[in-house]
């Protein structure tokens, strides 16, 4: 369990801080997570690994030189916002370009895409390399639907030691695609981590089991099977990745036995023995080989071996000097001066400026707020329920994520009201807040959902046909950017009903205080069929199995908001 925290809802904030404040002499915090304080002589790629929170040191400890120049860090075990991106990719980049790197998960893809067609509009290079070296959670066939989970380290490395050399933007994204083509990893869970001020850990693992295939993020094992001695652990492992040894690929790899947070070195150690041996056996050659803790979740009871096939441009950059506050191999010319460069400016803000707002506007407004605020509440109140649905085959953490987007989209929509916004404009700014500061997936689409609801009600009072165009265009905003349908097992199961219901039943001429709560009825029963569902999309798509009987907690979470909405609605004629 997680014993020393000041409040659980920021505790990756305070994390952040304090690591910040510990290592001021070579990196400095900004918004969004954290970048060297050296400043390079000339241009040079920033190479910039990022993701939730929850896995140091992945990903801001490992930021100086001979690896990255920043880390975008999210909520705990939530992908960082586009805002978050954004600003870390500001303050670090040189005037060669960006690559953001980060494992194959939707929230992270979404968000770190987003952020790069922004800095694209700005004239700033920019690139992504995905790592999905898991090869528990999708067949060889589909290595691209695969997660990006230990071997993330292995990437970053390599392209961080690219960068450090000189190599162009396109260089340093090559040699980080060519390294995650040739990295394998594979993992196991022997017990399930605790979120802060959690009472119970996200999943258990039976006693004398263990989880094979675990992710990194809180998610229990693929499956549970007996629990080995290390030295079938060790055979097991080295096994499963040597079937899936690249064709072209030579002897020499790069190592890392990592630990998830509460294996002791001395277990990591045992265990080393035997891969050591069987490696060697097979014809393997370890390079430099790592054992310890490099990519962690929480204090999750577990273990991870991966492997990069290496060739002679890698080998070199496996190689080659790093020195971070968590990782330090050789020396390199850059450490005296970490304390002496210049800080880059950070990107301005302004306030928005809104429009004037017509009187119908900003009495729709009023009911936004107060609908806003009954959500906050509705939310808060289940997020334990919430998370634990999500802890059945994701990682925990929607309830957390809902409870942080919405006080974030209520803030801002109170901002937007407080300085004369009408309903839409309080919407798109409700929207921009949960995007900017909940994260993760569903802080995307939630975000440019409730933009999209806020654009489409513009300037206008309410009424019921005003409504049923916002859930239309927030829906349909909705589904474009996840892409997912319904059936997939998502948010879009509920959502998608409760749109065409309520569509429905405006059409034919329903009041709002009528049609909503039937639309809300229909949601709610879509989320629970949702139960019997396959997932194909997000963090539970590995776990398939183990997500039947269970309803998908997004599309739960949208029924949510839509039977409170109904019930604020209904409370207004009483």
């Amino acid at each position: 369990m997680t014993y020393l925290w000041d409040d659980p809802a920021t505790f990756a904030d305070d994390a952040l801080a304090g690591f910040c404040e510990l290592h001021t002499g070579l990196v400095r915090q900004v918004p969004g997570g954290a970048v060297r304080r050296a400043r390079p002589q000339r241009p040079k790629v920033a190479v910039l690994p990022g993701g939730g929170s929850g896995h140091y040191p992945a990903f801001y400890g490992i930021i100086g030189p001979g690896l990255a120049d920043g880390a975008v860090s999210g909520n705990l075990f939530t992908s960082p916002s586009a805002q978050d991106a954004y600003s870390v990719a500001m303050a670090a980049q040189s005037g060669a370009g960006v690559v953001f790197s980060y494992g194959n998960y939707a929230g992270d893809v979404m968000n770190f895409g987003l952020a790069t067609d922004r800095l694209r509009a700005e004239g700033i290079a920019v690139d992504n390399v995905v790592v999905t070296d898991d090869i528990a959670s999708a067949p060889e066939a589909e290595a691209q639907r695969r997660r990006g989970i230990a071997g993330d380290f292995a990437v970053f490395k390599i392209m961080g030691a690219a960068a450090d050399e000189g190599m162009d933007l396109a260089g340093v994204v090559r040699a980080g695609r060519k390294a995650n083509e040739r990295t394998r990893t594979i993992g196991t869970a022997f017990a399930g981590c605790t979120f802060p001020g959690a009472p119970e850990p996200l999943f258990s693992v039976p006693d004398g089991q263990m989880g094979l295939g675990l992710g990194i993020h809180g998610e229990p094992g693929l499956r549970d099977v007996p629990l080995p001695s290390a030295g079938e652990l060790a055979a097991d492992f080295v096994s499963r990745l040597l079937a899936e040894k690249p064709a072209d690929a030579g002897e020499r790899v790069a190592v890392l036995l990592n630990g998830l947070g509460a294996v002791k070195q001395e277990e990591l150690l045992v265990l080393w023995r035997p891969v050591a041996a069987l490696l060697r056996e097979s014809g393997h050659v370890p390079v430099l080989p790592e054992v310890g803790e490099l990519v962690t979740s929480l204090d999750m009871a577990g273990v991870s071996l991966t492997v990069t096939w290496l060739d002679d441009e890698l080998e070199r950059l496996w190689a080659a000097p790093a020195w971070t506050p968590a990782f330090r191999r050789g020396r390199t010319a850059d450490e005296p001066q970490a304390a002496a460069q210049p800080e880059a400016s950070e990107p301005e803000t302004t306030a928005p400026v809104y429009s004037p707002a017509s009187a119908e506007s900003r009495e729709l407004a009023e009911h936004v707020l107060a609908a806003l605020r009954q959500v906050a509440s509705a939310l808060g109140e289940a997020e334990n329920e919430l998370g634990a649905i999500d802890a059945v085959a994701g990682d925990g953490d929607h309830g957390r994520g809902m409870v942080r987007g919405i006080g974030a989209a209520l803030a801002a929509a109170e901002e937007a009201q407080w300085a004369g916004a009408g309903a839409g404009d309080c919407l798109a700014a409700a929207g921009d807040g949960w995007a900017a500061r909940a994260g993760g997936t569903s802080g995307v689409l939630w975000g440019a959902g409730l933009r999209a609801a806020g654009e489409a009600i513009g300037d206008r009072g309410g009424s019921a046909e005003v409504a049923a165009e916002a859930v239309d265009a927030l829906t349909t905003r909705i589904t474009t950017l996840g892409g997912a349908a319904v059936g997939d097992k998502t948010l879009v199961d509920a959502l998608e009903p409760f749109r065409a219901e309520l569509l429905s039943a405006v059409a034919a001429g329903a009041p709002a205080a009528v049609a909503w709560p039937s639309a809300a009825e229909a949601a709610d029963k879509a989320a629970r069929n949702t139960a019997e569902l396959v997932p194909r999309k997000g963090r539970a798509r590995p776990l398939a199995e183990r997500s039947i009987g269970t309803p998908d907690p997004g599309a739960v979470s949208t029924a949510l908001i839509a039977r409170t909405i109904a019930d604020h609605l209904t409370g207004e004629l009483r």
